[in-house]
């Protein structure tokens, strides 16, 4: 007996995982189907991966980070931010272009009613409030909280301070630098190591997330609002034909095997709603494509916090729904203001709670359309989110890719000058 379970152990051990979330994705559905609201018993499941995510973000993130930094010399660092940011804006405006075009084309609200109560949604931080969060006065505090950018900012500035003193000419300092390096390089190891065993677990526990949510509310809420699904999901399935295929075919990236790497973090991305859950899933399939980790240990965990291509899809379609229901025809400038609105907005409130319905009541409000469209939308908010998150890992994956090929084009040549 031990010796079958073994054997059956260690076939599903080695099934990839990207079959593996498909096949949980696909059973999680038949669940749903097949005893709705009776579903939501599984739910701990669901929870359990979510949480083990969350415990491995913060250890991956520090020590990729700081590994990053230490492979990486300053310049080509300044360089691969200044590519990263440029990257994400870009296609977050690609985005919300996108969105708004096809809602226009479609006009989602058409023969709804304007709801009577508002549905309430947590206050938005700030932009200055954001901006000051990245600087924290207590790191411990900022480990608790999961303040992300924060964490990026203090494993950076670890990272070139670890660097420092490996290169210091005094030799004490210098043993103590690499000295502490060697635990850094121990510590990844470990924590990768510890993620491959929560990788094992997940497809369970996207079972349990898909059958919980989309057995509680889901369907209902397709059947509700099931034009603005349609009109979000094209715009989903829109940046990834338009705007990703044809930058990765410009750069000669097989499409077919970009897609085999990105299958699971997308799969991860979907059922679990979080970008920031899904990093440690995200960077795994960097190193199995072969990604410049020094690259990807800055690319990715930014992305998580500031990439938010489906955010935006989300937000353009909702603000012409709003639109429609109050028979209001946008111009060209209002237009253009949700577009750099929009653009903002994703990145100011990117990890925080709720993030889809506070963008959406900020944009409401400085469109002056009708805030109680936010209850509307919050009835379809599990099933757009799904597909936002799932399409701003994406971008993360993409831009991975792109920036890593084009490093590899600098630091190639550079190579061989030295060698000649």
């Amino acid at each position: 007996m031990s010796r079958i379970l073994l054997r059956i152990w260690r076939r599903y051990r080695d099934t990839a995982l990207f079959v593996k979330m498909t096949v949980g994705f696909v059973l999680g559905l038949i669940v749903a189907f097949v005893f709705g609201e009776r579903a939501q018993v599984l739910s701990p499941l669901g929870d359990i991966l979510l949480n083990l995510l969350q415990l491995i973000v913060i250890p991956i993130i520090m020590v990729t980070l700081i590994d990053a930094v230490n492979s990486t010399r300053p310049g080509n660092l300044v360089r691969v931010a200044f590519k990263t940011f440029a990257f994400y804006i870009l296609t977050t405006i690609a985005a919300v272009v996108i969105s708004l075009a096809l809602a226009l084309l479609i006009n989602p609200g058409t023969g709804l009613h304007r709801p009577e109560k508002s549905a309430e949604t947590p206050d938005a931080p700030s932009f200055v409030d954001q901006l000051v969060s990245i600087f924290p006065d207590n790191f411990f505090k900022a480990l608790a909280d999961g303040n992300i950018l924060a964490l990026i900012f203090v494993s950076m500035v670890m990272g070139l301070t670890l660097a420092g003193m490996r290169r210091s000419s005094d030799e004490t300092i210098s043993g103590f630098g690499k000295l502490v390096y060697d635990l850094v390089l121990a510590a990844k190891e470990m924590t990768f190591r510890i993620l491959s065993g929560i990788l094992q677990y997940a497809p369970f526990g996207v079972l349990a997330l898909v059958a919980s949510d989309i057995g509680s509310q889901g369907l209902d809420a397709l059947a509700a609002l099931g034009k603005l699904t349609g009109v979000v999901y094209a715009g989903l399935a829109a940046q990834i034909l338009l705007i990703y295929i044809p930058l990765l075919l410009i750069n000669r990236i097989p499409v077919g095997g970009f897609f085999r790497v990105a299958g699971a973090p997308m799969a991860t991305a979907f059922t679990t709603q979080s970008s920031s859950g899904t990093i440690p899933v995200s960077l795994e399939a960097t190193r199995k494509a072969g990604i410049l980790q020094e690259v990807a240990g800055f690319v990715i965990p930014l992305g998580a916090t500031i990439n938010m291509d489906g955010a935006v899809i989300r937000l353009g379609a909702s603000v012409v729904l709003a639109a429609n229901i109050v028979g209001h025809d946008m111009t060209v400038l209002e237009l253009g203001a949700v577009v750099l609105t929009a653009t903002f907005v994703s990145i100011g409130t990117a990890g925080v709670p709720g993030a889809g319905l506070i963008g959406l009541t900020i944009l409401l409000q400085q469109a002056g359309l009708p805030l109680e469209t936010v209850a509307l939308v919050a009835g379809v908010d599990v099933i757009l989110g799904m597909g936002a998150t799932m399409i701003n890992i994406t971008g993360d994956l993409v831009g991975v890719h792109l920036i890593d090929k084009s490093e590899k084009r600098i630091v190639a040549p550079s190579a061989e000058l030295r060698e000649g």
